[in-house]
């Protein structure tokens, strides 16, 4: 849904298994906004060096998983909580506000990924999250891309929200054609099609290059504009995940990717990264290690 879903269009989220570490015997080396924002009286020690390549985000909802880890090891302690199903019911809403409120607004959608796990449709229901278990449609190939160049989602929604103000009947326009597009991927999930699952993608990336072209934004890279063309002859389709401009970008298509797609991913500068969809989310380790939380 990207875009669409602060306007209640539906969001297609999948976790991955990358995880963020928290442990509560150590003091943190830095205090994100996120949880700074949470009001706890102390955070933990959380090491997200998975989320990263060197000095770059790779852009997979590092700042959500970092809050909803810190928070669920810090009322695992102060509970005395050895279940992780005890745990769960306690992190998900205050994790909620605290990003929402550090991030002045934000669809909620990374921290659901993060907490719950697997893969979801979320739906914004007033100040709330509505949130339901789905399944990736049987027949789908999936490659996660990182462009290698982190983009600022706060800048990319900051010219959304220009272009909203200034022009909201075009605004309106653009964001009735993606959440149509949000909706028939939520129904292709629904039913398990992964010839409509594409169209739906191939809809919302035409409605991400208007949206950016109306916005004055780099939503969708010329890098992914190419891509999704050689994608487009073999079945397939490249879309910008999130607020697109770098960062992470999906292939899905009904085969797996060409030797000549694959060489075109390396020319463009696209590594691909080795990440399962539909991953666990927060749980208790009881040796914090990069696979769990």
């Amino acid at each position: 849904g990207a875009y669409a879903v602060p306007e209640k269009a539906p969001a297609v989220v999948t976790a991955v298994n990358r995880y963020v570490v928290a442990d509560t015997s150590r003091s943190p080396d830095l205090l994100t906004p996120e949880v700074k924002a949470a009001r706890k009286e102390k955070a933990p020690w959380f090491d997200a060096s998975a989320l990263r390549s060197g000095d770059k985000k790779l852009g997979l909802g590092s700042s959500a998983a970092i809050l909803v880890a810190s928070l669920g090891a810090l009322v695992a302690e102060e509970r005395g909580l050895k279940e992780d199903v005890a745990l769960r019911s306690a992190v998900f809403d205050p994790a909620l506000v605290a990003h929402r409120t550090a991030q002045a607004g934000g669809s909620g959608v990374d921290v659901a990924a993060s907490f719950h796990g697997g893969t979801i449709v979320a739906v914004r229901n007033g100040s709330g999250l509505g949130v339901r278990a789905v399944e990736l449609p049987e027949g789908l190939h999936f490659v996660v891309l990182f462009a290698g160049v982190p983009a600022s989602t706060q800048e990319l929604v900051g010219r959304v929200r220009a272009f909203k103000a200034r022009s909201p009947h075009e605004y309106g326009g653009v964001m009735e054609n993606l959440t149509a597009a949000a909706e028939d991927a939520e129904r292709a999930f629904d039913e398990g099609s992964a010839t409509d699952l594409i169209r739906a993608l191939r809809d919302q990336l035409r409605g991400l290059t208007d949206l950016g072209e109306h916005a004055s934004a780099r939503i969708v890279t010329r890098e992914v504009a190419r891509l999704a063309d050689l994608a487009a002859e073999e079945d397939a389709v490249v879309v910008p995940a999130g607020a697109g401009g770098g960062d992470i970008a999906l292939y899905v298509g009904a085969a797996a990717p060409s030797a000549g797609l694959l060489a075109a991913f390396d020319a463009e500068r696209h590594v691909r990264l080795d990440v399962e969809l539909g991953a666990r989310g927060l749980h208790l380790a009881d040796t914090p290690s990069p696979s769990g939380v």
